[in-house]
């Protein structure tokens, strides 16, 4: 079964996607409905479904921009509007599909088909990061892997200078002058590096400690190898500090 949320301005619009959505086919449940984007919005950062319908066409905050505020976003998201202009755009923000309103039963299961692919395909990527990162039952601490793009990434954790946030993009800075661009938030890439190696000095920063060349107290900066400055926020300077 496909636990599906809905986001729509309109309750008569999800009263109408509900029963479509139900209708059309046996394997969607509606997990949850709301009309108001905030409020989904602090329910999908508790709540993983496995699919979003999202309207484009919001007063308060538009499609596009509720999908720029989501932490989290691990489902597929398919973009459900009755204008066809946005199709390019909802392709650009990697909506799995994309329905006009009427929705007719050939599209919908076409787009659950979609919704089974994507999410078994990320299924299969977990697990197979999960069983090499704990290759032998022993997580390795000298290489991070990260799930990018449907790629596993495998990276050196000594070759890592530091990582830079790009709104849901990060690059990673690397020996050599080399650079990793990913799509993952610099929040969960720390999460999964060693805390003893690595810091968050700055919301859009995190540095390898073993990298540091220098830091700037007055300045408030850290000069890393390749000279790049980094830096450190003043809130974050005295735990900066005891890591050192």
């Amino acid at each position: 079964m496909i636990n599906a949320v809905i986001v729509d301005d309109e309750p008569k619009a999800i009263q109408s996607l509900s029963w479509e959505l139900t209708n059309f086919s046996d394997e969607i449940c509606i997990l949850a409905t709301f009309s108001n984007p905030e409020s989904a919005l602090n329910f999908l950062k508790h709540n993983t479904p496995d699919c979003l319908f999202l309207d484009i066409q919001m007063p308060t905050m538009d499609g596009f921009q509720f999908l720029g505020h989501l932490i989290n976003r691990d489902f597929p998201v398919i973009i459900t509007t009755a204008y066809d202009e946005y199709a390019i755009k909802a392709l650009k923000h990697e909506a799995v599909d994309y329905l006009l309103k009427p929705i007719d039963s050939d599209d919908l299961n076409e787009t659950i088909e979609k919704i089974k692919k994507f999410n078994s395909k990320v299924l299969s990527i977990d697990k197979l990061e999960q069983l090499l990162m704990n290759f032998n039952g022993v997580p390795s601490q000298q290489k991070v892997t990260i799930n990018s793009d449907g790629k596993l990434i495998f990276l050196n954790i000594d070759d890592i200078i530091f990582i830079r946030s790009d709104g849901n993009y990060s690059t990673i800075y690397l020996k050599n002058n080399q650079k990793k661009v990913v799509t993952k938030k610099l929040k969960d890439i720390n999460a999964i590096l060693p805390q003893c190696s690595f810091f968050r000095t700055h919301n859009s920063y995190i540095v390898n400690l073993h990298k540091i060349k220098e830091f700037l107290k007055t300045e408030g900066y850290l000069i890393m190898e390749a000279n790049h400055k980094i830096p450190v926020a003043r809130q974050r300077k005295s735990e900066f500090l005891d890591k050192l």
